[in-house]
Parts: C-alpha cells; sequence; structure tokens
C-alpha cells in the first residue's frame, strides 16, 4: 500500500472548491489541478485554490495521470454526468451533495461506483464533528435509553431578501428541491447516523416566500420546509429546514430524547454536547480523554483549540484518502448514504405536493 500523498483534482471552480481544496491538503494531498466552466475561469481558480495545472476541460484533467482522486463541486443538475465520466475513468471521486438531483440517477451513480471498484464518497461532514460521534456512541451504548423522540433544524438567512439569489433557486441548475435538497439532507443524514434509526414515514410542508427573485425569475424551489415523520423504533420526528430565518447563519441542531437521558449538538457550537437528565444534566465540552474512541480519533487538537467545519471537512477529506489507500474508516458517507438523502428529499417534496403521508 503506498504511502505517497494522493494526487487531486478539483471539477469546478466556485466556493466548494475553496472548502474542498483546503481540506484536501491538510488531509496531506496534493491539489494537481481544476476545470471550471471556461479556461478563463479554470485558471482563475487554479491561482486561487493554488493548484498546479488549470486544466481547460474534464477530458483533460481525467486524462492525467498524477490524478487519484476527482471531487465533483459542480452545480447540482450536472452531479451525474460528471461523476459518471470520472467513475468511467476508473477514478475514485468525491461527489457533492445532492449526489444527484432524482432519486433514479443517485442510484445509477451507486451502482456505476459499485462496477467501477472505487471509492465514491459523498461530504457529509457533520458526521465529523468529535461531539457528534460521542453523541452517537452514547446512543449505540445504551446511554440514551430507548428513544423516544427527535427534534431538529437547520436555519440560515442567506436567502432572506427577495434580491438575494444564486444558482441553488433555480430548478435548472439546482434540482427540483432547494432548501431541503441542500441543507434538509446534511440533518436528516445526522440524525440517522446519531440515533442508527432510519426514517420510515413523513408528512412535510414546503413553501416559497417570494414568486421571484432577482436574477432567477421565477422561483419553483422551496425556501423552508417543516417535516412530521416516525422512526423504525417508533420515535416521533419533528424537523425544520429553512434559508430564510434572520439571524440564523447555519444553525445545525439536533436534538435526542431518550428514556434515560438527553442529547443536543448545535454544529455552531461544536465543541460541545449538551446531556439532559431529570437531574444533573451537563454541558459536555470536547475533553479527548473523557470521549469514545471515535470521538477522540477525530479531536486532533487539545481541549480548548476549537474545531470547526472546515477541520470537520479536513477529517472527511481523510478518512476518504485512507479508504482509497484500502482501509475502512468508521462512518465514512459513500454513494448509498447520497441515494438514501435522494429518496428522503423526493419523499418531502411528493408529500408537500400531495398532502400525504409517504412511506420511505
Amino acid at each position: 500500500m503506498t504511502t505517497a500523498p494522493l494526487g487531486v483534482a478539483l471539477i469546478g471552480g466556485g466556493f466548494m472548491a475553496d472548502v474542498h481544496s483546503r481540506a484536501a491538503r491538510a488531509a496531506g494531498a496534493g491539489i494537481i489541478g481544476v476545470t471550471s466552466s471556461s479556461p478563463e475561469r479554470s485558471r482563475a481558480a487554479a491561482e486561487r485554490i493554488g493548484a498546479e495545472t488549470a486544466f481547460d476541460d474534464v477530458d483533460a484533467l481525467l486524462a492525467d495521470d498524477r490524478v487519484d482522486v476527482v471531487h465533483v463541486v459542480t452545480p447540482n443538475a450536472t452531479h451525474h454526468e460528471l461523476t459518471v465520466r470520472v467513475l468511467d475513468a476508473g477514478t475514485h471521486v468525491v461527489t457533492e451533495k445532492p449526489l444527484a438531483i432524482t432519486v433514479a440517477d443517485a442510484l445509477d451513480l451507486e451502482v456505476r461506483a459499485a462496477r467501477a471498484g472505487v471509492v465514491a464518497t459523498v461530504p457529509f461532514v457533520y458526521r465529523f464533528h468529535p461531539m457528534v460521534r460521542e453523541a452517537r456512541a452514547r446512543v449505540t451504548a445504551g446511554q440514551v435509553g430507548r428513544l423516544f423522540s427527535v427534534q431538529g433544524a437547520y436555519l440560515q438567512d442567506w436567502l432572506l431578501a427577495a434580491a438575494d439569489d444564486n444558482w441553488r433557486v433555480s430548478t435548472d441548475a439546482g434540482g427540483a428541491s432547494r432548501a431541503f435538497a441542500d441543507i434538509g439532507s446534511h440533518l436528516c443524514d445526522l440524525l440517522e447516523f446519531v440515533t442508527g434509526d432510519r426514517l420510515v414515514r413523513l408528512q412535510a410542508l414546503t413553501s416559497t416566500v417570494y414568486p421571484e427573485r432577482a436574477s432567477t425569475g421565477p422561483v419553483a424551489t422551496e425556501d423552508l420546509a417543516g417535516v412530521l415523520a416516525q422512526t423504525a423504533a417508533g420515535a416521533v420526528v419533528s424537523l425544520l429546514v429553512s434559508q430564510v430565518a434572520p439571524g440564523r447563519k447555519n444553525g445545525l441542531v439536533l436534538e435526542v430524547h431518550g428514556a434515560s437521558e438527553s442529547l443536543r449538538f448545535e454544529q455552531e457550537r461544536p465543541e460541545e454536547l449538551w446531556i439532559g437528565r431529570r437531574t444533573a444534566s451537563e454541558r459536555h465540552l470536547r475533553n479527548t480523554d473523557e470521549l469514545h474512541p471515535e470521538a477522540a480519533r477525530l479531536s486532533v487538537l487539545p481541549p480548548g483549540h476549537p474545531l470547526g467545519y472546515q477541520d470537520a471537512f479536513t477529517a472527511f477529506a481523510a478518512d476518504t484518502y485512507a479508504a482509497v489507500r484500502g482501509t475502512a474508516p468508521e462512518g465514512l458517507p459513500v454513494f448509498a448514504d447520497g441515494v438514501r438523502a435522494a429518496r428522503i428529499t423526493d419523499a418531502v417534496l411528493t408529500s408537500a405536493r400531495t398532502g400525504d403521508w409517504i412511506d420511505l
């Protein structure tokens, strides 16, 4: 098994290219190159992220034998086509979420990845906060007890005004779902990952607060969604997802309630896990010596030196690259998890349209 640094290339030169390239470099990979929507944009992105090469197109990127892993970080509607090309080249791949904008396309990518025999992952990176792993370990160890209910939210305000716009608003570029596919998928992945329990049915309401936006024009994608659901173990679930919640920047919160204790994780306070009990509730701060092993593994800085979003992304990249080298890191989100997110998103849209409970 080689220990030489892996070579990473990115398809897409926007904001997520910055995040992925920083994570890849911190995880020990070399940034071989990037390609964007034009040679000019490719050169600009390469200079910005410090890539060795600005590839004129995807074909040139895939033909470079220095590239071991490709990160697809383009608008949602292009994920399927571009990921197919990477898989056909027999190259390991990281595809941004949503994996695809339809369940059929997501399933197709899962099948193709298995056939290609490559590592294929999706960055559900909130799994990689140490205190998320601590919450999961407490549930698995039975410390929470029988699960009664789950309450979760993912709230943002970056699309609060009608003048706010982005390619994600457009169904052509972003797909039929916006808020739920973009951030609700993270919330549901976190819920199922922490509890080890699956959503089995749901009913949803969605709302589009502005019928038109600055550059998109008429808007068909949702600004917010409310979901009532039930898990396989019978827990009652309430979720709220919004990109129009004033003052909330990246308010991802998951709270689970069991027979023995409750757990609350807030992404904007990632160094702590609230543990609720009838008596003696506590604010459990990240201290490596007091964590379960999987949480301690991800606790790469001493206590009191905060770990955040970019650190979680780096841990995801590191585990992806470890898998490329032949190990099997625990909790690595793969294309099957991307398919799961696509199924839940589709169920939310179907329920919102019909008013029915939808089985998963």
